[in-house]
């Protein structure tokens, strides 16, 4: 169902996070529950796949995230603002010890400010700061940008994995 590569990606993603004794967690947009998906169809996953939520509308990123509406008015649902509060959010609503968030537009269509292919991240990691990340991956086609953006964000988790095994052996703040 996924490619190869991804697949591979997410069964290491899988193993260092249960070595780790890490719990993750999903919020997603524009990739509407792909993330979870490929880290689903890996048996065992769930003693690694705490929880997903896909928030594709702005009214789910309101409700089952608590994002104040407020916030995606000023600055949209595909922003560094909006972002950041679904990862952190999803992190606080969960048991898991790192989420990551995508929020963008997949295509087509888009507009001069925020086109096609225009993606951002969140990675929350529990007692560290939050960081987002802004893709442009062009328009190259709605399952293109959905797949490049999987990838992201399971890049994101990996980092988050290693951001708590350095911090448990002392080598990280």
């Amino acid at each position: 169902m996924f490619p190869t590569q991804l697949e591979k990606k997410a069964t290491q993603f899988l193993d260092d996070a249960r070595t780790a004794g890490i719990l993750a967690a999903t919020a997603e947009s524009c990739t509407g529950g792909l993330l979870a998906g490929l880290i689903t169809s890996i048996a065992g996953s769930s003693d690694v796949f705490e929880r997903g939520v896909v928030t594709y509308s702005n009214e789910a990123k309101c409700e089952l995230l608590g994002i104040p509406m407020a916030v995606i008015d000023a600055h949209g649902a595909v922003s560094a603002e909006v972002a950041n509060r679904m990862a952190q959010q999803c992190l606080f609503k969960s048991n898991a010890d790192i989420a990551v968030s995508v929020t963008g537009v997949a295509g087509p269509g888009g507009t001069r400010h925020k086109p096609a292919g225009l993606v951002y991240f969140g990675l929350a990691v529990r007692d560290h700061p939050t960081r987002v990340l802004c893709r442009r991956f062009g328009d190259r086609g709605r399952t293109n940008v959905r797949l490049a953006s999987v990838e992201t964000a399971l890049d994101l988790l990996c980092e988050g994995v290693d951001l708590i095994a350095q911090i448990e052996i002392g080598i990280a703040d």
